[in-house]
């Protein structure tokens, strides 16, 4: 494959041009044999991509080409791990390509995962496994199907090259797409090593290029905080209503934009169980899925430290006292919406806190037992009452919430519009890493063309629907998924 210059002229470079002194420059790895895996085209027309996934970009996307215009870096920031800080962290298996431009002026980081090792690896191997990229493909897909603010991936190269995890696999290349990747550990490192210059220029670029509304205020540090904790609150008021539990809330894994960042041993919950942990490191429960709400606003805080020898203290304290009002309304709103009430009320918080404490106490599906409400007339409810051990419990709320959504037109558009029929279960997603690592990939293509259209129905997707059998225990997955 020819190590050469893949033709484009649509890429800027903004980070490495305007932070200097902040990154290493890294030529990628090459990747043996590669092959391509999943070529994410919806997001490719959305971009206005225009090179079809040919030998070219197979090449530059396995680090055998350079697209002309990309400048590969890796990042260096910090973060708190399990609430520890630790200076030494840095992008340790991914390159900052470049920022592609597309029709309408916005620019796209492209970061490839997988391109092998950089001055912050440390002990690691700079590699993925293909594994841990298809849990990535899907989940950003997922998440973005549903509304949800998230990272894309564009590509998915696979190869013959041997990656040792908890058993020897096959390694991978991901390519990433994201408004930025810049982390509250980024301005964690430079306030903390002293770097106020840095921190300064860091603030500077993203008041001009993420947060303009922010830029011409009285207090701009304390501006972009507060947009900040707006739009982080927002985002785990959606992981919560869905049912997703990221598993590795650390403040380096915390989008600046409150973009959902870095797939680790995520899952979304089968049964609705409050104390959930997908992690099996975490064996104290810090990121337990209760727990995301306070966990983000902790890690809100460690921003507002890094912050706060150039913002008002006082008005970043205001904006971390509003985090929980901006949870909760739109936590209500969107739980709301998956009832199909459209204009929550005081009376429909208890209706909903109903719903989650039933669901709680039966350990019902997360996700099922709604959609069925959504596709069902409410005078054919009844049915369902045999799903449920109190019969006598689930008959008092349907009928209170049957009399709740005669009071708003299109109700049943809402609750349609708002429950997904695909979801991605952690079962079948290893159905397709098990076809994808003996060869075949059209599971693949399959959930994920499912997963980006989530709320519509085809009969070819029907297996998706299905929730784990009885038998199945979803087990706590490691960092390296």
């Amino acid at each position: 494959m020819p190590d050469d210059l893949v033709t484009t002229v649509q890429f800027d470079n903004r980070y490495q041009r305007e932070l200097p002194g902040t990154y290493a420059r890294v030529t990628p790895t090459p990747m043996k044999n590669p092959r391509w895996v999943a070529w994410n085209e919806p997001l490719a027309r959305e971009l206005n991509w225009p090179n079809p996934p040919d030998d070219d970009v197979l090449a530059a996307f396995s680090g055998h080409g350079q697209l002309e215009g990309t400048d590969p870096i890796a990042q260096k920031y910090a973060g708190h791990q399990f609430g520890t800080f630790n200076p030494d962290l840095g992008d340790g298996r991914g390159l900052l390509l470049g920022e592609w431009v597309d029709g309408q002026g916005q620019h796209w980081d492209f970061h490839l995962k997988g391109a092998g090792k950089t001055p912050f690896s440390r002990f690691g191997d700079g590699r993925a496994v293909l594994r841990s990229s298809i849990r990535e493909l899907l989940a950003s897909e997922a998440l973005h199907g549903l509304g949800i603010p998230t990272t894309r991936a564009l590509a998915l190269v696979g190869s013959d090259e041997p990656v040792m995890r908890e058993r020897l696999e096959n390694g991978a290349m991901l390519l990433r797409v994201a408004k930025t990747h810049i982390r509250f550990g980024h301005f964690e490192w430079f306030a903390f090593s002293g770097q106020t210059d840095k921190l300064e220029q860091l603030l500077a670029f993203c008041l001009t290029h993420l947060f303009p509304d922010c830029k011409n205020t009285p207090d701009p540090a304390a501006a972009l905080f507060d947009a900040v904790v707006t739009r982080t609150a927002h985002l785990i008021a959606h992981w919560m209503s869905t049912g997703f539990c990221h598993g590795v809330m650390n403040t380096d894994n915390m989008s600046i934009i409150g973009d959902t960042f870095d797939y680790g041993p995520y899952a979304f919950l089968d049964a609705l169980q409050p104390g959930f942990i997908c992690n099996h490191t975490d064996t104290g429960g810090r990121y337990a899925y209760n727990r995301q709400p306070d966990i983000a606003f902790w890690n809100l805080q460690c921003l507002a430290q890094a912050l706060a020898g150039i913002a008002d203290q006082g008005a970043l304290r205001d904006s971390l006292s509003r985090f929980a009002e901006h949870y909760n309304a739109r936590f209500l709103e969107l739980m709301g919406a998956r009832l199909g009430v459209l204009n929550v009320s005081e009376e429909d918080q208890s209706l909903i806190r109903d719903w989650m404490q039933l669901a709680t106490d039966e350990a019902v599906d997360f996700h099922r037992p709604l959609r069925e409400l959504a596709e069902m007339e409410t005078s054919d409810w009844a049915r369902l009452d045999d799903d449920y051990s109190d019969r006598s419990r689930f008959r008092r709320f349907r009928q209170a919430l049957a009399e709740r959504r005669e009071q708003e037109p299109d109700t049943q558009t809402l609750a349609l519009a708002s429950n997904p029929v695909s979801i991605l279960r952690t079962h079948h997603a290893q159905a397709v890493i098990d076809a994808c690592e003996q060869g075949d990939d059209s599971l693949l293509h399959s959930y994920l063309a499912a997963l980006q259209s989530p709320f519509e129905v085809r009969p070819e997707w029907q297996r998706w629907r299905a929730p784990p059998p009885a038998s199945y225990h979803a087990h706590p997955l490691s960092c390296s998924s």
